[in-house]
């Protein structure tokens, strides 16, 4: 049995399950880059044991959460009910997509929102005008936080000691050519953030693609999401990201101040 009685060397309540904590990271181990995973892929990728691993895949399967073609596991559609539960349960995706709508009105441009989730961030919500990135974004989608407008936009306000844990954590690994990867670079690119109000990322991410974003900032001073909108670079400079995009955004934080 996996359920702690006692507490953990980690600090760790007895109300902590450790099988429910092993069986979640088995399921966030599929993703975009690997939508099909065998049993040692995902031992590896969610440092559990192959014999841990085969439980828990094949309670998935069991319970038509994940298909299994006798080598590969694939996730199946039920999956999309843990995350309707959220969905359903929130109206923070409702009460931001009016803003993001109003906001790609005025801009002919994507808008999105996102959180901070761990190391990534999630999309909550997104108003599409056409497709500009390789990846399909949408609600849940999850990028790297350091090399997103979003996520640049939330880390900034961070406080310092989570910012040098979110450091010693993560690898900054150059999506492209113009990446920063450096963590001094990193932190003076926060610092920047912070002082202007706003996170400009200029194809960091992937080529060809530039985006602005600004916190929603709450009224004790802390940030858990931020809304930015994104371009083509072909179409807008990087010099010219902050006149045509600002007014946009910060109209559509101040509409959602008083509701969020």
């Amino acid at each position: 049995m996996e359920e702690r009685t006692a507490k953990s060397p980690e600090g760790e309540s007895r109300e902590f399950v450790a099988s429910l904590e092993k069986g979640l990271a088995v399921i966030e181990a599929f993703g975009p880059d690997q939508p099909r995973l065998t049993l040692t892929d995902v031992a590896k990728r969610t440092g559990i044991t192959r014999a841990a691993a085969r439980r828990y895949l094949h309670t998935l399967a069991k319970l038509n959460y994940a298909d299994f073609d006798g080598r590969y596991f694939s996730l199946r559609p039920r999956i999309l009910r843990l995350g309707y539960a959220y969905l359903s349960s929130s109206s923070l995706p409702e009460r931001l997509q009016p803003a993001l709508e109003k906001i790609s009105s005025l801009t002919g441009e994507s808008s999105s929102a996102a959180m901070l989730d761990g190391d990534d961030i999630v999309y909550v919500a997104r108003s599409a005008t056409q497709r500009i990135m390789s990846v399909s974004l949408g609600v849940g989608t999850r990028l790297p936080a350091y090399c997103t407008s979003l996520g640049r936009a939330i880390l900034a306000h961070q406080p310092p000691a989570e910012i040098d844990a979110y450091l010693r954590r993560v690898r900054l690994e150059p999506r492209t050519p113009k990446t920063i990867t450096r963590k001094p670079e990193f932190l003076a690119a926060l610092d920047e953030v912070k002082r202007k109000g706003c996170a400009v990322i200029d194809e960091e991410l992937e080529l060809g693609l530039r985006s602005i974003a600004i916190p929603l900032v709450q009224p004790n001073g802390s940030v858990r999401i931020a809304l930015n909108v994104s371009t083509q670079a072909a179409r807008v400079a990087a010099k010219d990201m902050e006149s045509r995009f600002l007014p946009a955004l910060r109209d559509g934080a101040e509409g959602l101040r008083h509701i969020l």
